[in-house]
Formats: structure tokens, sequence, C-alpha cells
């Protein structure tokens, strides 16, 4: 049945060319990228998904999780959209097969084949890793092998909750999807939680998945093999297959432990350790496997029995590393140190036994060189267990200090130590995020693995809230002490915005960076600012209350007074004077005139005129004379004694 899709073209670019892959949620097809001329591969929504707001979620976050990736081992992601009625990323087309798809042709594969292929994976996840992305979903099915061996992890899509229904192969919390069973981490099976190591987990099964043909766990629900994950360790892949290095079984091992602290930090630190072994093992590369297996077919199922990972030192555990076939077709094991070593019908191997007689020649010079191979074999391994104890073991710790915190943790895991991550101090010296010290310090040789780094937090700085600015100072006071190490001190300024009490501001200003035990000023306001006290003499009362009133003070109207100089009903007299500085909303006293002053008419009765004129004047009166034949004052009005206003006309008469 022809695919109604082929053939449409999206947001006028893709134009969709052939199906190539179809599942639950999703159908690839090749396209053709019309503005470049080049192919591509573009992932469709399936469309009962699309108009479900999650899963378009989900494919809007693959696209940019992938997109911030720029890596060889990485399906590169370069557009996304909606055309048609049709959610849609657009991807590098791999052309070629799945991991699974190997496996399942293959069955399993050799310790050097999967280390091919998981070398590739691992760097692919470091650079994610270093980009702050974890993948949540590593497993076959998410690695792809291209036609010319170039291995790529795909599929960065999985979100931590996706609503759905579940299989056999997802596990499932009310309805949620969190990630295929048979390769999700014990913290992300218990809490829903994953970071980086939960990655190194999933790769740690997909290589045990390689060395043995299938997971280590099985069930016939989810549940049950989620069970396993979080209660067993992984079984070593030595149980399933004899005679794969122990060395492997141990990595396996530490990968897949099911506390993620004893895991290595990220996938970076996962492939130091992967060239570790390959090292140690002698494991020489060879290319991504494409063709039929060398392992032999895989019958082997799933096993449910929890077992721990074998070590060398286990009862009962030998660690095979050569093997020998005589003649007639009969196979023997030599372990890798001494013991006794017995063929596979229980004898000695030749080359132990006594000559006996009538052997012929050949057969005994045969039995000779293979004692003699026995026994160099034996000096070999005494003497690199001698070189272990006494040299081997030391490492030389390596200049750490000044280099910034990940790189320090890479070159530690490329010496073979496990950085002890990570104390951290402040420091004025040392940038935040670089090494400041290591214990033991750099260039000590060490037996042992961990290296505890300090890394400095930058210089210790504290801030003062700015929110504190118009609290009351004894709030701002005890929060400050409770909770910023500096020292306070206490000012105060007027401030017409601010009421009296209330903190203003401080020195240095709030939001400032603060080192330890630094002096700040808390500022106070001890309210407005003090007003110079208007002249409003010669104002009336009504006038002069209005005006200083408009400037917050508060008017007092004395007893009335009398003036020369103002008219009645106007002020005369102010208190504070006019000029002086008096607290805002004070009170101002002012005196208003009733007239000019008073005085006491003299009396100028028989003064000769001109003194009594003078007289007069000088009490502030006017003089009217009359006069008659004469030159002294006879009668006067008003009568001596009188009080009069001042300038009044006091009229005299002037006879003999």
């Amino acid at each position: 049945m022809t695919d109604p899709v082929v053939g449409l073209v999206l947001e006028g670019r893709y134009r969709l060319e052939e199906r190539l892959a179809r599942g639950g949620m999703s159908t690839v097809y090749a396209a053709t990228d019309l503005r470049l001329h080049k192919t591509v591969a573009v992932k469709v929504m399936a469309e009962h998904l699309a108009h479900d707001p999650t899963f378009v979620d989900r494919f809007t976050r693959e696209a940019r999780a992938a997109a911030m990736l720029s890596h060889p081992n990485v399906v590169g992601v370069s557009d996304q959209g909606t055309d048609q009625g049709l959610v849609f990323l657009v991807m590098e087309l791999v052309r070629g097969r799945t991991l699974r798809d190997l496996l399942t042709a293959r069955g399993r594969l050799t310790v050097a084949e999967a280390f091919a292929v998981l070398e590739p994976v691992l760097a692919g996840l470091t650079a994610a890793h270093r980009a702050g992305i974890v993948h949540r979903d590593i497993k076959p099915e998410n690695v792809l092998i291209g036609v010319d061996g170039v291995v790529k992890v795909a599929d960065f899509g999985l979100a931590r909750a996706v609503v759905g229904t579940g299989t056999a192969q997802a596990s499932q919390t009310g309805g949620v999807l969190i990630g295929t069973v048979a390769y999700l981490s014990p913290e992300q099976l218990e809490r829903g939680k994953a970071d980086a190591r939960s990655d190194i987990y999933a790769a740690g099964i997909v290589l045990y998945e390689m060395l043995t043909g299938h997971p280590p766990y099985g069930g016939d629900t989810p549940l049950a093999v989620a069970y396993q994950h979080v209660h067993h360790d992984v079984p070593a892949p030595s149980d399933e297959v004899p005679g794969l290095p122990w060395a492997v079984d141990e990595l396996v091992a530490r990968t897949t432990r099911r506390d993620p602290s004893g895991r290595p930090l990220d996938a970076g630190a996962f492939l130091a350790e992967l060239g570790h072994v390959r090292k140690d093992l002698g494991i020489e590369p060879v290319p991504v496997p494409t063709g039929r297996s060398t392992a032999g077919p895989q019958t082997l199922r799933p096993t449910n029995r929890p077992t721990r990972p074998r070590h060398p030192s286990d009862p009962g555990t030998a660690v095979l590393n050569s093997q020998r076939t005589d003649r007639a077709g009969r196979t023997s094991m030599l372990p890798a140190m001494g013991g006794p070593t017995m063929n596979v019908n229980g004898r000695r191997p030749a080359g132990l036994e006594r000559p006996r007689p009538g052997v012929p020649q050949h057969i005994r010079r045969r039995r000779a060189r293979l004692a003699v191979a026995i026994v160099l074999l034996l000096a070999v391994t005494i003497g690199a267990i001698g070189w272990w104890l006494g040299s081997g073991r030391w490492t030389q710790i390596p200049e750490l200090v000044g280099q910034d915190q990940g790189a320090a943790i890479d070159l530690l895991q490329e010496a073979g130590l496990t950085p002890d991550c990570c104390e951290e101090v402040w420091s004025e010296e040392f940038p935040a995020g670089t090494v400041m010290s290591t214990d033991p310090e750099p260039g000590e040789a060490i037996r042992g693995t961990d290296v505890r780094l300090v890394v400095s937090q930058g210089p210790e700085r504290f801030t003062v809230p700015t929110d504190l600015v118009g609290q009351p100072y004894d709030d701002v006071v005890a929060r400050l002490q409770e909770s910023v190490p500096v020292q306070l001190t206490r000012g105060e300024e007027y401030d017409d915005g601010v009421a009296a009490g209330l903190v203003i501001g401080f020195v240095p200003p709030a939001g400032t960076q603060l080192k330890r035990d630094e002096v700040v000023q808390v500022v106070v306001s001890l309210g407005r600012s003090p007003v110079a006290v208007p002249d409003v003499t010669g104002q009336t009362f009504e006038q002069a209350t209005a005006n200083l009133e408009a400037l917050g003070f508060s008017v007092n109207r004395v007893a009335d007074g009398r003036s020369a100089a103002v008219d009645a009903g106007e002020v005369m007299a102010v208190s504070p004077v006019p000029g002086e500085s008096a607290p805002y909303g004070s009170t101002v006293d002012i005196q208003v005139s009733s007239g000019v002053p008073l005085v006491t008419v003299p009396d100028v009765t028989g003064m000769k005129e001109d003194e009594a004129t003078a007289t007069l004047q000088a009490a502030g009166l006017t003089v009217d004379a009359t006069k008659f034949f004469g030159n002294k004052v006879r009668q006067q009005t008003p009568a001596p004694g009188e009080s009069v206003e001042q300038g009044t006309s006091v009229k005299i008469l002037v006879a003999f």
C-alpha cells in the first residue's frame, strides 16, 4: 500500500521520497532538501500524537538539544516545523542499521567489536554531557551504524515525564512514560531523576548486551524488570560467556553500580576507563562490525537471577587469558597467575609429566618446550606482580592548581586516578571554578586512586538587600546582623520624602559587592529639612497665616502691639525672626499692630512758647499755638497727663 505522505513537500522545501522506518510514535522518511539539493531524513510524528502538546514539546526539545551539539558521533538535527498537519524534524540521513539490528543478526559481539561500537557512542555522549544535556534513553535502537562504519547517537528527545501508554519495554507510573525499562538506572526508577551518570548506567547495560547478546534482566512485566534493576547487581558478562577477561567484568560492574556515586562522573570518564581496559588487555582496534559474528551464534535468554560482579579474588574464579589446542583437538586453558593447571581431561599438561621410557624423542622435545614456556610465563607473571607491589601502583599527581575544575577531573581520570570532587572555598586569588590545591599535592606519588580537589568559589562577597530602604532602622539592623557579616554604623540625614526613623539608604549603596567585615553605614532619615521663616511683617494676619502654613508651620497670634511703622491690623513682629531656620511643622508666633503707640501729654503751662513746643515735640506730639500779647503758655489741650496717640496735636494758648 502506497504511503500517502510520500511525495509531499513540507514548508516548500523538503520533498518526502521514501519511507525508511516506522514506529509507534513516528515515521522516518528519506527526503530531498530542494533548497540545498541534498538528501536528508525527516522524522514525522504519528498523526494521533500530533495534537498532543506533550509529544509536540518532545519533538521541539529533541531539535533544540541536538542542535546544541556538533559532533561526528551525534545525529545532527537541522530543522523542525509543522506543515499540512504534520509535525516533523529534519535530520542527517544515516544509511545503515541500528545496533539492535546488528545484535539481532549477529547474536553477540567480541570484546574488541563491542569496544569499537561503544567508544564512538561514549564520544558523542561526552559532547552532550559537556553541553549539560542528558540523553535519558541510551539503548541499541538509538545507536546508528552507518554503512561506512561511523557510529552515531540518535534521539535526544525523551522528556522527564511524557504522557502516553506503555508497553512491555516501558516503565510506567500513573500512566507516565519515563523510559525503556531494560536500560533505566535505579535512580530513574525510584525517584524519576536522571543525570549524566544515568546515561553511564544505560551504556553499561548496552555493553553487557553486546557481550552476551541480551540485556541482564528479563521478565513478564516491566515491573519485574524494574525490580531487578533496583534490587540486584548486574551479573558479570563472563557468567554467560565464559572466558571473558575479568577486567571487562569489572568495567561493566563499575558502570552499572546501583549507587550513582560509584559510577564514572560522565561519558568522558567512562571513555577514559574503557581506554585503560583496552590498553591493559592489549585489545587492538578493529573496525565497527557490519558482517557475520566471530563470536558464534547466540541462543542465551535474559537471566533473572541476581549476580554480583565477579572478581579474580572471588573463590572459584579463574581468569583465563590464554588457550592451547593440542593435535588431538583437546583444548586447555592457562590461568593468568600461579596455581595448579589442569587440561580438560583433568591431567597435568604436557611438559609437567615425567618422560616415560619409550616415549618418542620428538614428543619429549615438545614437552620440554612447553615446560620452558610455562616457567617463562610464571616468571613474567611473578615479575609483573613484584613491579606492581613495588612501584607500579604508584601514580604521580599531575599539576592541577590553576586548572579549570572540569579539565582537572579529566587529567586525573586520564592518569587513572579518581577525583574526590570537590571541596569549595572562597578565594581572592583564584577565579571561581579553578583548582586551588589537591590532597595529595601535585607531584606526589600515591598508592590508591582518590585525589581530593579544593576548588575556588571566587571572592567571598555579600550584598545588602535593596528592599531594606524605607524600613525602620532597628528592623534593618536586626536583619543585617543575621544575614550579612559586615560592620554597621549609623548616619543621619534630612529627607523630605522619608519619615523620621526610617532608613534612607546605605554607604556603600545596597546591592554593592562587599567583603566580610566591611564597614557599611546605615543612613537614617531625620525627617523633613528645616525651613527658613519668611518675613510676613506688614501683611494682614490672614495673609501671614496662609503663607506660613504653606511652608508647614503652625501659627500662634500673640497679644497685639502698637507700632509707629505698621498700620493697625498688620503684622508688626514674627518669632523666630524672619530668615532664621525652624524645624518643619514647628510654631511661629506673630504679633499684629493695633495702631501707633500712646504717649502721655506733658504739662507745658507757664513755659515760654519755644520751650513748650520743644517739650511737646519731644514727646511725639505736634503743636498748634494761639498767640495773644505775651510769650507764656497759659492753657493747653489735651490736658497734662492725658494719654493720646503719638502724633496727636496739642493746642496751646500763649499770652502775657
